[in-house]
């Protein structure tokens, strides 16, 4: 089983994969819906009671670019170890801001357009790997692991982390 936070991938239900999705967005909702039908998406907070919204638990959790968008990273990972099966998986995906990525960004003359505070609803939590490996642990996950992915080794684009409930 799978339940995606976020606009993360679903697959076929009738591939043998339960999956269920939430996001705040009604119109991302209602097309999720439209695509693919008979999978139980609903409206709501990645910070709600996941567990009771969809009355079981999933043996993973994808959540894609979502957690620097909170104002509140703790309830976030609470509720994603929470709606988890003892052993299960979350993978989450986030901006990296590296060491590295600051300087380069300003040397390029990128800082300001990156950092903007001028985007409405954009990035208010930046996350290193330290950071957000922090936040997993915190929540109780363990095995917390890490990749980056695009542009540049040390430069990346994206990290991704994958960490597992205590079975």
């Amino acid at each position: 089983m799978c339940v995606s936070a976020g606009s993360g991938p679903c697959a076929d239900p009738a591939a043998g994969v339960d999956v269920a999705g939430v996001d705040l967005s009604e119109s991302g909702i209602a097309l999720a819906r439209r695509t693919h039908p008979g999978v139980g998406f609903e409206v709501a907070s990645v910070t709600d009671n996941l567990t009771s919204l969809f009355e079981r638990r999933f043996d993973a959790v994808t959540s894609l670019e979502v957690v620097e968008h909170l104002y509140d990273p703790r309830a976030y990972v609470a509720a994603l170890f929470d709606v988890l099966e003892p052993g299960g998986t979350v993978i989450m995906t986030t901006p990296y801001h590296g060491y590295l990525t600051n300087p380069a960004l300003a040397a390029a003359g990128q800082l300001d357009d990156h950092f903007t505070v001028l985007w409405d609803g954009g990035h208010i939590k930046f996350w290193l790997r330290r950071t957000l490996s922090v936040l997993l642990t915190e929540a109780g996950f363990e095995d917390v692991r890490f990749r980056g992915g695009g542009r540049l080794p040390w430069l990346w684009k994206s990290m991704i982390l994958s960490a597992r409930k205590p079975a």
